[in-house]
C-alpha cells in the first residue's frame, strides 16, 4: 500500500480541488439521502460533500490509516452536525451495507488494478435514481511519468523499481467508461479535460514546482520503494528532479503543468434499478 503525506498533497490543494469541483458539478442529485466518497483522502473535499447535501450522510472510505487521522477533523465541524463520518477500507473490496444514492471517487482509481471490474458492482449498489461520479488522471503518457519510469528502469535502480510503476494501462479511455456504464443501464456524461495548470507563481520553490507536484502523487511508490535506502532514493530524485526541470522549465510566472484528466458521471434510470 502507499504511504501518503497529506502536508505534501496539500501543497497544491487548489489544483487538485478544481477537477472534483468539475466532476461534482454534473451530478443531478438533488436531495441525496446517503452519498459515499470512495479514495476521500484528508476528508476535506468529502466534507464539502456533506455540505452541498445537507440532508445527506456522508462517509468517506480510504484505504491510508494517515490520510483518515487528518480527515477526523472534518467529521468534527459543527456545521455538519454529526452527519460525516470516515472508514478505512480498500476501494477493491467495499461495498456499501446498504442502497447508496451518491457515490464519488476522485482521482483514486489509477491505483487500484482492474478497477474497470468495480464498476457493475458499485452501480449495483445505487439506489434507484442513483449516481456514480468518477475522476482518474489520464497523464501517465506525459513527461513527469514517463521520466519517473525512465529513471526507474535505469541502474543503479532497476532493481529495486521493477514492477513499482504503472503506466497508462492504470486508467481506461473516457469511452471505456462510458461503455461500460452504458451497458449496465446508466445514463452516461463522459469527457476529458488538458488543465494547463501554472504551479507556484511565487516562485518559492524553484525550478522543482513539478518535482514537489509528484511528490505527493505518483512518485510516493518510488519514494516508498527506496525508504531504506535514502542515498539510493536520494541519487533517484537528483536525476529525475534534472530531467523534470529540462521538460518543465520554470518561466518568470510560474511552471506550466498540463495534466489531462477523465471524467464519467453516470446516472441509474429508477426503472433500470428497479
Amino acid at each position: 500500500m502507499v504511504s501518503w503525506d497529506p502536508a505534501a498533497y496539500a501543497r497544491f490543494a487548489a489544483e487538485r480541488s478544481r477537477p472534483f469541483d468539475d466532476l461534482v458539478r454534473r451530478i443531478g442529485a438533488s436531495r441525496p439521502g446517503r452519498v459515499v466518497d470512495l479514495g476521500c483522502g484528508a476528508g476535506d473535499l468529502t466534507a464539502s460533500l456533506a455540505r452541498r447535501w445537507p440532508a445527506a450522510q456522508v462517509v468517506g472510505v480510504d484505504s491510508s490509516p494517515t490520510m483518515l487521522q487528518k480527515a477526523a477533523g472534518e467529521a468534527d465541524a459543527p456545521d455538519l452536525d454529526g452527519r460525516l463520518s470516515f472508514v478505512e477500507a480498500d476501494l477493491a473490496d467495499w461495498t456499501p451495507d446498504a442502497a447508496v444514492d451518491v457515490i464519488v471517487t476522485n482521482a483514486a482509481l489509477q491505483w487500484v488494478p482492474q478497477h474497470l471490474d468495480l464498476l457493475s458492482r458499485w452501480v449495483d449498489a445505487l439506489a434507484p435514481g442513483g449516481w456514480l461520479a468518477l475522476q482518474v488522471p489520464g497523464n501517465f503518457a506525459a513527461p513527469s511519468h514517463a521520466l519517473m519510469r525512465e529513471v526507474a528502469a535505469e541502474p543503479p535502480f532497476e532493481q529495486r523499481l521493477a514492477g513499482v510503476l504503472r503506466g497508462p494501462e492504470s486508467v481506461a479511455q473516457p469511452s471505456a467508461y462510458a461503455t461500460l456504464l452504458a451497458d449496465l443501464g446508466c445514463v452516461v456524461d463522459a469527457w476529458e479535460t488538458t488543465y494547463v495548470q501554472v504551479l507556484d507563481p511565487e516562485g518559492q520553490l524553484g525550478d522543482d514546482a513539478v518535482l514537489a507536484w509528484v511528490s505527493g502523487t505518483g512518485l510516493r511508490p518510488v519514494l516508498d520503494a527506496l525508504a531504506d535506502e535514502p542515498e539510493l532514493r536520494g541519487r533517484f530524485v537528483d536525476a529525475y528532479s534534472g530531467r523534470l526541470r529540462a521538460a518543465y522549465p520554470r518561466q518568470p510566472w510560474g511552471t506550466l503543468l498540463p495534466f489531462r484528466r477523465v471524467f464519467c458521471v453516470a446516472h441509474l434510470p429508477e426503472e433500470v434499478a428497479a
